[in-house]
C-alpha cells in the first residue's frame, strides 16, 4: 500500500515520511471536526443569551438610544393645529425608531403591584402619577407640557380604565403604559376619574402611593366651556340655560347634567379623601396654567419629584388661541399649540343665567378652598 513506504524506522521510533497527500486528506478532517465544534459551541452561546434576554436578564436599553431619545424630547414643542394625541414637536420624527422599540412586547401573567414587565428597552410600569380631573379645566394642556421633560413618560390617549375598562384587568392597563428607564416616572390622564365614584378605591387597590394631579377651573367657565364642546359634536343642542336650569322661572339648577354636576369640586374631593391623604394630591389651576404656565409646572414638577426642567423659556402667549403655546425646537418652522378644538370661542349666555350659577357654586367653592387650603378666586 502506499501509505506503507511513508513509514520509516529512526532512533526515535516511527515517523512520517513526505507524503503529502496523506497529509491533506488527514488535515481536511481535522478542519472539518474544528468547524463542527465552532458552530456547536456558538449555537450553545446565542441559545443561553436569547435565554436570558427573553427572560428579563438582559441590561435594559442601551445608554446610546436613551441619549437619542433624551436629545429630542427635551426639543418638543407644540405646533399650531396639530392633534393633542400626537408626539411632540421635532421629536415626532427624530425618535420614531426610539418609539417603535419601545411600544410593545406584551409580556405574560406577573399581576402584582409595582412589578414591571423588563426586556431590552426598559419597563413597563403602574402608573407613578395620574391627572385625574377635571374635564376642561386643562389636563390636555398640563400633560403636553409635561412630556417635554426627559424623565417623564404618558400614555397620549386617555386610557379611561379606572372608569371604563376595570373589569379587563391589570394586566391589560400596565401594557397600556409607554416603558420607562431607571428615572423616569410612568403617567396618564383621565379627567372623568375625579368624578367616577369607584375610581378612588380602584386606584389605592393598585397602589396606595399613586400620586395625583386635579386640574380645577372656575365651574361657571369650566361649564360654558363643557356646554361648547358639546354643542360643536351636536349643533342641535338645546341652550345652555335649558339644560342647566330644571325650571327656569324658579332658577333651580339641574345638578344631574353633566357639565353642571362636575363643577362641584368639592362632593368630588371627599370621596378620594376616603383613600388618600391630602398630600398625595395636587390642585393646579386651570386659570394659572394659562396666565403663568412656568409657575404652574414649577409647581408639578417639584410634586412630582423631578428637576425644573419646563420653565418660562419653553413658553410664549398665543393671542390668537387666547393661551401659551410652547416655542419651536430648533430646526422646526413653527412653534406648536393644542389642536383646533382647543380654545374654540364661547357662545353668549345671558349674564343672568351665569348669576344664577355663581350663587350655586359659591357655598362648593368656599368648602373646596377649605379643603385644599387654597383659594382660587373664582368668586
Amino acid at each position: 500500500m502506499w501509505h506503507v513506504s511513508c513509514l520509516v524506522s529512526s532512533r526515535s521510533g516511527l515517523r512520517l515520511m513526505g507524503c503529502s497527500k496523506w497529509r491533506a486528506a488527514f488535515n481536511f478532517g481535522h478542519l472539518r471536526v474544528q468547524s463542527k465544534l465552532s458552530v456547536f459551541f456558538t449555537m450553545i452561546i446565542l441559545f443561553t443569551y436569547l435565554f436570558y434576554c427573553l427572560n428579563g436578564y438582559c441590561d435594559s436599553l442601551p445608554r446610546p438610544v436613551y441619549d437619542q431619545q433624551s436629545h429630542f424630547q427635551n426639543k418638543i414643542l407644540l405646533n399650531d393645529g396639530a392633534s393633542p394625541e400626537q408626539e411632540l414637536g421635532a421629536y415626532n420624527n427624530a425618535s420614531q425608531v426610539v418609539r417603535e422599540q419601545l411600544s410593545d412586547l406584551s409580556n405574560s401573567d406577573a399581576p402584582s403591584n409595582n412589578i414591571s414587565i423588563a426586556n431590552n428597552f426598559g419597563s413597563k410600569k403602574f402608573p407613578q402619577a395620574i391627572i385625574i380631573g377635571v374635564k376642561k379645566g386643562g389636563t390636555r394642556a398640563l400633560l403636553e407640557f409635561l412630556r417635554i421633560h426627559p424623565d417623564v413618560r404618558a400614555v397620549g390617549s386617555e386610557p379611561h380604565f379606572f372608569d371604563r375598562f376595570y373589569d379587563k384587568g391589570l394586566d391589560w392597563y400596565r401594557n397600556l403604559m409607554p416603558r420607562t428607564l431607571e428615572g423616569q416616572i410612568t403617567m396618564e390622564k383621565t379627567p372623568s376619574y375625579f368624578i367616577t365614584k369607584e375610581a378612588p378605591r380602584r386606584v389605592f387597590s393598585m397602589s396606595r402611593h399613586t400620586k395625583l394631579i386635579v386640574v380645577v377651573r372656575d365651574p361657571v367657565t369650566r361649564a360654558v366651556s363643557d356646554y361648547t364642546q358639546t354643542l360643536s359634536k351636536s349643533p342641535g343642542l338645546p341652550s345652555f340655560q335649558n339644560l342647566a336650569f330644571r325650571n327656569t322661572t324658579t332658577g333651580l339648577i339641574d345638578t344631574s347634567w353633566s357639565a353642571v354636576r362636575i363643577g362641584i369640586y368639592a362632593k368630588h374631593l371627599e370621596n378620594w379623601l376616603r383613600y388618600f391623604p391630602l398630600s398625595r394630591l395636587l390642585f393646579v389651576s386651570g386659570e394659572r396654567l394659562v396666565t403663568d404656565p412656568a409657575g404652574e409646572m414649577g409647581r408639578v414638577q417639584d410634586f412630582l419629584g423631578l428637576k425644573r426642567v419646563v420653565t418660562d423659556k419653553h413658553f410664549y402667549f398665543n393671542q390668537t388661541k387666547g393661551f401659551p403655546c410652547l416655542k419651536k425646537p430648533e430646526g422646526s418652522s413653527r412653534p406648536r399649540c393644542l389642536g383646533k378644538s382647543k380654545g374654540r370661542p364661547h357662545p353668549q349666555i345671558p349674564s343672568e343665567v351665569l348669576h344664577r350659577l355663581r350663587d350655586f357654586y359659591r357655598p362648593f367653592n368656599l368648602k373646596f378652598y377649605q379643603m385644599t387650603g387654597h383659594n382660587f378666586g373664582w368668586d
